[in-house]
């Protein structure tokens, strides 16, 4: 038996079948070209993490927005840094997001809406098969988070036979 910390990043729903829950985590698994729920509610459950820790910032300021931002000053400016917060957006605002904030900036869905893939899931597989780099470097993770500043820095790998303009699957993608 392990001693370890536990690593399961992600909490199951409650009850096992509620119809409309289902539709709408189905929806989202397609829209975002995820692989299973589990992705998703491992997004649900970072979120949930952002949230508890705002809370507790705010708290621990007894609701005073500017004390609590200078408390979490870190923690702001790192969602500032992968976008899921503006620049005039305070703590508070983390209190409204949407799992659909997070799943936004996976590298993922900003290279399907960047234009390098027709589908999220095309956008997927060129990551998980080493077609794209960020910043000259190559990512095989569909959910790494995208700094704001690297966004610009997305393109294909020199290396692979989509740098070519011409590559049928390029193609088809670049409208």
């Amino acid at each position: 038996m392990s001693t370890g910390k536990n690593t399961k990043g992600y909490e199951t729903p409650n009850h096992p079948y509620q119809g409309e829950r289902i539709a709408e985590e189905s929806d989202l698994l397609s829209r975002y070209g995820l692989k299973n729920k589990e992705e998703f509610w491992r997004a649900q459950s970072e979120l949930r993490n952002m949230r508890r820790e705002a809370r507790r910032l705010l708290g621990e300021a007894q609701g005073d927005v500017d004390a609590a931002q200078d408390a979490g000053a870190e923690f702001v400016a790192r969602l500032r840094r992968i976008g899921i917060l503006g620049d005039n957006d305070d703590i508070s605002t983390v209190l409204s997001l949407d799992v659909t904030d997070l799943l936004e900036r996976r590298l993922q869905t900003v290279v399907y809406r960047q234009g390098f893939a027709s589908s999220t899931q095309q956008a997927r597989q060129f990551i998980v098969h080493g077609h794209i780099t960020v910043n000259g470097a190559r990512v095989t993770r569909p959910s790494v988070k995208v700094d704001v500043d690297d966004e610009g820095a997305i393109a294909f790998d020199e290396n692979s036979p989509l740098a070519d303009d011409l590559h049928p699957e390029r193609a088809e993608s670049q409208e």
